[in-house]
């Protein structure tokens, strides 16, 4: 398989990807038309911050399997493409984090004592002890907006240098926030209350512009403002107008809206900002650590199908593979008989987890159902990453329940299928922990083993339907290797499934409808 490399990496992670086996290509600076008219030769691309992979450039990956970015950021990345293609996008969160909260650490600092500006006025020949008056940080309160990785650590760096840390992250819970010996307070309450405010957000819809006229209101006269997360949170304007109207005493940034910066940008003109060209993540450590770490990650995909720290798909620690593998398998399967048998138009799947089913990592297994229920269907490839993108862009809307009743078994995940009118439903569990079984079919208590060519046979329970089918079977050289059997009550409607070692022909499905008390025949492939 071969590898792109499009943006600078330590060359340990160019050597890991080598030994490994795979073909890698470096070509940095590409311009986006020579990106692609060759990505189409590449399973793999490595980017850092430069390359922006948009939808035209995904459109004619037609080989690409996975994205890796020696980074955490992805706004350089057309996820809703990437997913919709199936593109695996990962990043590498933790490879940078004690770099870029070092960084901003060093730039408060830095900002507090007015550092870079008395650098260059002594440069310049001048002594103007008097003019670069400074503040300390001891005692001081400092708010956190984002308390990610990055975040908490800048928080214990701050907490080591005897400041009030103040958080705000919608995503933090209280009792975390407590164990950490930070205070968690709304968004308003922190840019009331901070003197100096740091930023640890990715952009989204949501963050982009956080930063603006409105909100700078409501902070102290003289904040100080530190953004070493993303370009776009900040709204420049409106930060150059409040350092120069004196609301907020200073900033240090490390991001800008667009990078690189240029030249005329009027924040470059403030004496009370300083500015660094995206270095957060800029030491020999980090760099060598997220190129090992996304070399790492897409040779484990590549050659192995292991996914971790992927953006677009859950990723399964490696301690959890081997309990959630056989999960995985049965929900999948699940899906996809579910899909062979049921006609109508779908609107929504449930998947149940009882027993101690419900104690595992769900997200996993339930895209695997929606995989196994779509792949049957849809003409386009379904895979792992892009299955629920289709399910949601085709209407079907997906949900989970949990039960720590599981009935007769000790652990079960079941799927139903629902129309406007109509519901399906098949349940399965794990024999010895591993081998998947289907055990009920609507009111059908069956065992069947959902693997290979299947029959799928509705029947009236009467006399002579197995020989029937045996008989026929028998004539055209068909072996049966296992037959499963339900039924609702004696001589009532019952499911004949038979495992065939080929296919049966048109012709032969046929002959089967046509046998007596044969209700309907469906052949099945998993």
């Amino acid at each position: 398989m071969k590898v792109l490399i499009s943006d600078s990496i330590s060359p340990k992670g160019i050597e890991i990807l080598k030994n490994a086996g795979l073909e890698v290509d470096v070509k940095t600076g590409m311009r986006p038309e020579e990106l692609k008219a060759s990505i189409g030769d590449y399973h793999g691309l490595i980017i850092r911050s430069a390359t922006k992979v948009t939808a035209e450039i995904i459109d004619a990956a037609t080989n690409l399997k996975v994205i890796g970015r020696a980074g955490s950021g992805l706004d350089n990345v057309d996820m809703t493409a990437a997913t919709k293609k199936g593109i695996v996008v990962m990043n590498t969160p933790g490879g940078n984090t004690i770099t870029t909260a070092e960084h901003t650490i060093a730039l408060m600092l830095a900002l507090a004592r007015q550092i870079p500006q008395a650098t260059t006025s002594m440069k310049s020949g001048r002594w103007e002890k008097k003019r670069f008056m400074g503040i300390e940080l001891f005692n001081k309160t400092l708010g956190i907006i984002g308390l990610g990785n990055i975040g908490s650590q800048v928080a214990k760096m701050a907490q080591g240098l005897a400041m009030n840390v103040i958080a705000y992250d919608p995503f933090l819970s209280e009792d975390k926030a407590k164990a950490m010996g930070i205070e968690k307070v709304e968004l308003n309450e922190l840019l009331k209350h901070s003197d100096f405010i740091t930023i640890h957000t990715p952009l989204t819809p949501e963050t982009k512009g956080m930063i603006n006229s409105n909100t700078i209101k409501m902070m102290k006269d003289g904040v100080r403002i530190i953004n070493c997360a993303r370009g776009g949170i900040i709204v420049e304007k409106d930060l150059y107008d409040a350092l120069i109207d004196g609301k907020v005493g200073g900033a240090a940034l490390d991001v800008f809206e667009k990078e690189p910066i240029e030249n005329d940008n009027p924040l470059l003109s403030v004496d009370n900002i300083i500015c660094t060209p995206h270095l957060g993540a800029a030491t020999e450590e980090a760099q060598e650590n997220v190129a090992l770490a996304v070399a790492e990650q897409i040779i484990d995909y590549l050659i192995y199908g292991t996914i971790r720290n992927a953006v677009n798909f859950p990723s399964i620690p490696a301690d959890q593979v081997a309990r959630l593998q056989p999960y995985i398998n049965l929900a999948e399967k699940l899906g996809g008989f579910a899909a062979q048998i049921f006609e109508g138009g779908v609107t929504g799947m449930t998947i149940e987890y009882r027993g101690e089913a419900s104690e595992i990592n769900t997200a996993p297994v339930t895209i695997a159902a929606i995989k196994g229920f779509l792949t049957p269907i849809l003409e386009e490839t379904v895979n792992f990453v892009n299955a629920p993108f289709i399910a949601k862009e085709r209407g079907i809307e997906v949900k989970e329940t949990r039960s720590t009743d599981a009935g007769d078994y000790q652990s079960m995940v079941a799927i139903r299928i629902k129309a406007k009118d109509r519901e399906s439903y098949l349940a399965g569990t794990l024999f010895s922990k591993k081998d998947p079984r289907i055990v009920a079919i609507d009111n059908f208590k069956v065992e069947i083993v959902p693997d290979g060519e299947l029959l799928f046979i509705y029947n009236n329970d009467k006399p002579g339907v197995i020989g029937n089918i045996g008989t026929l079977f028998g004539k055209n050289n068909i072996n049966i290797a296992r037959m499963h059997f339900g039924r609702e009550i004696a001589g009532g409607r019952a499911i004949s499934v038979l495992s065939i070692d080929t296919p049966a022909t048109p012709q032969i499905i046929e002959e089967i409808k046509r046998l007596p008390n044969i209700l309907s025949v469906k052949q099945i492939t998993l």
